[in-house]
């Protein structure tokens, strides 16, 4: 695959959840973020090739790349234990987003605000991936994605001590009454779909945002990965 732009590149080295091939550099561009590639690659062994900007257009999907693309090799994810293993682990399940852009913006929102681990359907994301990390502003590369099944997933959390959270307004109390100081699974649907009728059943507790005014759709699974996401740093922050 195809990475594109100086962001996606860096993050590929950087998170080491891929194999990163090799990098195509413009021969014009010389700066900063182009000097830290060059430096990066050397000690990490990737070859380095300086081309004309219109070779580094015709591999690329797009003209942002900003004269920087990388050949790359497909992710690797992780395992449920090795994400459990952390200290206080905060994970996230979700489902129902099946759109790159969305799955990219969820990416970014939840490393930000610290999550150990995000458990998504086993599915082929390849096609798409370069997409993510673009939409991700590269935080797909670092943070730890599990591909499992839901249900096997929240069960296995629940039998480790996960306290299971949904984001789902039946039967639900305001996010900001949550206690996400504990070890925690956080469950976030997609607006069209939502989560699962067999997740919902091992909930422990539905939460909910509340709104200012009487809107009545729900926000998209990246505005509500962020809003409970960064709730749980602010939480742990002041614990």
């Amino acid at each position: 695959m195809i990475l594109e732009g100086n962001v996606s590149v860096k993050a590929a080295m950087l998170g080491g959840k891929r194999t990163v091939e090799e990098i195509l550099i413009d021969t014009r561009k010389h700066d900063k973020d182009t000097n830290f590639i060059h430096r990066k690659a050397e000690e990490l062994h990737i070859p380095v090739k300086e081309a004309d900007r219109s070779e580094i257009d015709a591999m690329a999907s797009g003209r942002t790349h900003g004269g920087v693309i990388a050949r790359a090799g497909q992710r690797t994810y992780q395992d449920l234990d090795e994400c459990l293993a952390a200290e206080n682990p905060f994970l996230v399940l979700l489902e129902g987003v099946e759109d790159p852009f969305n799955a990219g913006y969820v990416m970014r929102s939840l490393y930000s605000a610290g999550c150990d681990g995000l458990i998504m359907r086993p599915r082929d994301w390849k096609e798409s991936g370069s997409v993510i990390v673009k939409s991700s502003a590269g935080a797909s590369e670092y943070l730890n994605v599990i591909q499992m099944d839901p249900e096997e997933a929240v069960s296995a959390c629940r039998e480790k001590g996960l306290y299971v959270f949904a984001a789902m307004r039946r039967d639900a109390i305001p996010y900001f009454q949550a206690d996400f100081t504990k070890p925690l699974l956080l469950c976030i649907g997609g607006e069209m779909r939502g989560l699962s009728s067999g997740v919902l059943k091992l909930v422990d507790q539905n939460i909910y945002i509340p709104y200012a005014n009487d809107f009545r759709n729900a926000l998209n699974a990246a505005g509500a990965s962020a809003a409970l996401g960064f709730e749980v740093l602010r939480q742990r922050s002041f614990q």
